[in-house]
């Protein structure tokens, strides 16, 4: 496996790994699938914007996943804290993909930078809580009762990581 930066004809398979977590999780809070036209220009934001690598980890030739960084907020004061997301197609969950974007983004993150990487982790979610907490992201807080998704109210967890400290 390889992680390396998205290209152009990651796109569609990008998208079919998002749409899998649109329809089956609640890790997203998008609420149907999204077309590659669609879910273009948050592409090529991170295509063109060094600030907020996109990259994915690459499985005998077929992304099997991927993780980004994006603007946290878009005051000026915000540009060194990001947001973290990852998402692996799930005929690849289980075998260490996440845990390899993660260690790799946090890197690109340390080289650009950045001083503070957030990531809004749907409560319930407890593999992803867990690698967070091995990378050493802190819990911040939980925001209640903030998403509506198949037919119930979702909690989201708040974890930070500073740089400066790992």
């Amino acid at each position: 496996m390889i992680i390396r930066y998205a290209k152009e004809e990651d796109l569609p398979m990008l998208v079919e790994i998002y749409n899998q977590s649109v329809q089956t999780s609640a890790a997203t809070f998008d609420l149907t699938p999204v077309t590659v036209e669609q879910r273009r220009s948050w592409f090529d934001n991170h295509i063109s914007n060094e600030l907020f690598p996109l990259i994915v980890a690459e499985k005998d030739g077929v992304v099997a996943g991927y993780a980004s960084l994006s603007s946290y907020r878009d005051k000026e004061a915000y540009i060194q804290t990001v947001e973290l997301s990852i998402y692996i197609d799930k005929n690849q969950q289980g075998h260490g993909i996440g845990k390899q974007l993660m260690k790799r983004i946090l890197e690109l993150a340390k080289e650009l930078n950045h001083h503070v990487v957030i990531s809004g982790i749907t409560k319930g979610n407890d593999i992803s809580v867990k690698m967070h907490e091995q990378f050493n992201f802190t819990f911040c807080g939980e925001f209640k009762e903030v998403g509506w998704k198949f037919d119930q109210w979702q909690d989201v967890l708040f974890y930070q990581l500073i740089l400066q400290d790992v």
